[in-house]
């Protein structure tokens, strides 16, 4: 029986709790999850690659031995799950923006390498308006340490806190 090994990626900067969220989910649903930081080496991030997947890595420690992470620099992610033998690439879709964007990717994704599926979760209404550039907004603002400490795990929210302060 082939393993059933998905990726789910994305810059994480900062990793929020609907990505936890979509990890736990991706960790019962498959064999394997690798959760791969996908760099942009043309925007500069609010954390660290190095601190992004130490979070990541923290993250994880709970979960099943089949979640680890992974820092992708360049390329198509369907190339990197082909090199890993990934067959499914686990996205989370939070609002009709989100499922449009990730229609298109997922189109274009079977077209350069058709044996790799798309999978897609509905995270739980408490986290669906829950995002990186929401949390990056909160950071320096009056009362906005406590908005971040709702929208990331404790970890994150540690090290965000301590740096921005």
């Amino acid at each position: 029986m082939m393993s059933r090994t998905a990726i789910y990626a994305g810059s994480f900067d900062p990793p929020t709790n609907g990505h936890l969220w979509m990890i736990s989910r991706g960790a019962e649903m498959f064999d394997a999850l690798i959760v791969v930081l996908a760099v942009n080496p043309d925007k500069a991030g609010f954390l660290s690659i190095e601190e992004r997947r130490r979070l990541l890595s923290s993250m994880v420690t709970g979960l099943p031995g089949n979640v680890r992470v992974e820092v992708v620099k360049q390329g198509f992610l369907v190339d990197f799950a082909s090199r890993v033998d990934a067959s499914y690439l686990l996205r989370g879709i939070r609002n009709t923006i989100d499922f449009e964007y990730e229609k298109a990717m997922a189109r274009m994704n079977a077209r350069m390498q058709p044996d790799i599926q798309s999978v897609f979760l509905m995270p739980p209404s408490e986290l669906e308006e829950i995002s990186s550039s929401m949390v990056r907004g909160f950071v320096g603002l009056p009362g906005g340490e406590r908005w971040v400490q709702a929208c990331v795990p404790p970890c994150v929210a540690e090290v965000i806190c301590k740096q921005r302060s």
